[in-house]
């Protein structure tokens, strides 16, 4: 029976100007919708396994909209909110070669911020959930959602379901009257899996310097939060904005392991790849005995996201296996 993994978080409308165009130019605006969590669900969907999305939209046309773009793409909806006024938005101008991209947030007073503890039975909703995924962008939005957050990982706990977090900080969004070095601590001690960089486990919790390696920072965070059994990030040279490299890494608490690097020369669309990455990594960890290959197939995804437009990383199993395994050629399917 397929796996089935939740994800709770804000899904946001995403316009941008018609290719590469700069705002300046734009006369008309590209519409598709994402937001961290759901384009985990998403990817994990198109990976094969069940998934849901726990959200909140405004109830008129627009949020039926979004809920419309969520079942489009294989998720359960069965617990989306409505209430509030206002979708989430966000305007993005992709970069091009030497020039990077710009995104702009509309997203104070959305329909999300407002979410409290009460809307969610988190019980009924993870009840066959094998899995349950979160990001450090949901707790900075608002205390609602922050408290909202907590609420799902300790009933996950209670229930047994595996937590992952994907918890790289956003110290701008933190706007409500809590930083993220009161709120993140009580979210992260209860999960099983972190993903984040050297830099996230120094700005959030005090623990590494500037000079620390990824490993050492990690460890150090699993011994102040002994229930986190791995700690996972990746490394992203940036050549131009159309030539990433990636790299997936791990401490799991005996060893560090590394993936080859995967060379990126023609970026179509960065955004979503730290997603799809999250994904990948989920569907690795529930379906390898083996963390190298959860690794691989994580990094696997995330370069594959590079090549698709829009937030979602809309490839096959087959695909990520396919380049997991070495296959680099792009040949056609037949």
């Amino acid at each position: 029976m397929a796996k089935k993994v939740v994800t709770f978080g804000e899904v946001m409308m995403r316009l941008s100007p018609p290719g590469y165009a700069k705002f300046a130019q734009a006369t008309s605006f590209d519409l598709v919708y994402g937001g961290g969590e759901a384009n985990v669900a998403i990817s994990c969907a198109y990976l094969g396994m069940k998934a849901a999305h726990v959200t909140r939209f405004p109830d008129n046309a627009l949020g039926k909209a979004a809920t419309q773009f969520l079942r489009h793409h294989w998720l359960s909806t069965e617990h989306v909110l409505y209430g509030g006024a206002m979708l989430g938005k966000y305007f993005l101008e992709k970069g091009a070669v030497h020039r990077p991209s710009e995104v702009i947030y509309e997203r104070v007073g959305s329909a999300f911020s407002l979410i409290e503890p009460s809307m969610v039975d988190w019980e009924d909703v993870l009840k066959d959930a094998d899995w349950f995924h979160w990001t450090g962008i949901t707790p900075a939005i608002s205390e609602g959602a922050a408290m909202c957050c907590l609420d799902a990982i300790k009933t996950a706990n209670r229930m047994g379901i595996p937590v992952s977090g994907d918890i790289n900080s956003r110290q701008n969004m933190w706007k409500y009257g809590k930083t993220m070095q009161e709120v993140m601590p009580a979210l992260v001690e209860s999960c099983d899996i972190v993903i984040t960089s050297r830099r996230g486990i120094r700005e959030m919790f005090g623990l590494g310097d500037l000079d620390s390696k990824f490993r050492v920072s990690a460890k150090a965070l699993m011994d102040t939060f002994p229930k986190i059994k791995k700690v996972v990030g990746k490394t992203r040279t940036s050549v131009s904005a159309s030539h990433q490299q990636i790299q997936g890494k791990m401490w799991n608490g005996e060893e560090y392991l590394k993936t080859e690097r995967l060379n990126i020369t023609h970026v179509i669309d960065r955004v979503g790849t730290g997603d799809a990455f999250a994904a990948g990594l989920v569907y690795g960890l529930l379906h390898y005995e083996d963390d190298m290959q959860a690794l691989d197939f994580a990094s696997a995804a995330c370069a594959l996201k590079h090549t698709v437009p829009g937030d979602v990383n809309l490839v096959s199993l087959e695909n990520v296996i396919d380049l997991m395994e070495g296959d680099t050629s792009g040949a056609i399917k037949r």
